[in-house]
């Protein structure tokens, strides 16, 4: 079963980033579509653990009470360079009330990933995952099904919202300080 579930992971990161909305090149673009679960239709968020790509161990659950913000990526995809701004600037403005978490993706080694992280100073922790292996502790919630894709977690540990697709800076702000708020 895990096999399965590996593999269709893997398939669906193959066809996950790119510009086109499933042309000739074969991939899938995300277009930012939110969804946000109600409340009482939240389930808990799983643990997340792994190395960062600094090589430090980091776990979910050292960070309890505030918004969690996972955001799926890889070096190799230009959606992801374009919202890399986006990101930093909405970590630094919600950092009384989020926690962001890269979810970098798919790059065989940690040296473009790492380049990455230098060339858009981001300030927020990033684990590697080259499997999608930590991804698919989310299949049985909502799934990331583009790269890139951003999960966000209420502050009382449950999978609240997907953005699938590059995020704007003021939709992911009122998410999370909607999520903040109990909402």
């Amino acid at each position: 079963m895990r096999k399965v579930a590996l593999l269709l992971v893997a398939a669906l990161l193959l066809v996950g980033c790119g510009t086109a909305s499933g042309g000739a090149n074969g991939f899938v673009a995300g277009d930012g579509t939110l969804t946000v679960l109600p409340v009482d239709q939240r389930p808990a968020a799983p643990v997340i653990e792994g190395t960062t790509l600094a090589g430090e161990p980091w776990r979910s659950d050292a960070t309890s009470g505030k918004v969690l913000v996972y955001n799926v990526w890889g070096s190799w995809c230009a959606p992801c360079r374009a919202e890399a701004p986006v990101l930093v600037a909405a970590s630094r403005r919600t950092a009384d009330s989020a926690v962001f978490v890269g979810l970098n993706t798919r790059d065989l080694d940690k040296a473009a990933p790492q380049a990455f992280l230098r060339a858009f100073a981001v300030p927020y922790v990033n684990l590697y995952d080259p499997d999608g292996a930590l991804l698919l502790k989310f299949s049985g919630q909502l799934p990331a099904s583009a790269i890139p894709s951003t999960l966000l977690v209420d502050p009382e540990g449950r999978v609240a919202a997907r953005i699938i697709g590059e995020v704007t800076e003021a939709t992911l702000v009122d998410v999370i300080a909607d999520l903040a708020a109990g909402k």
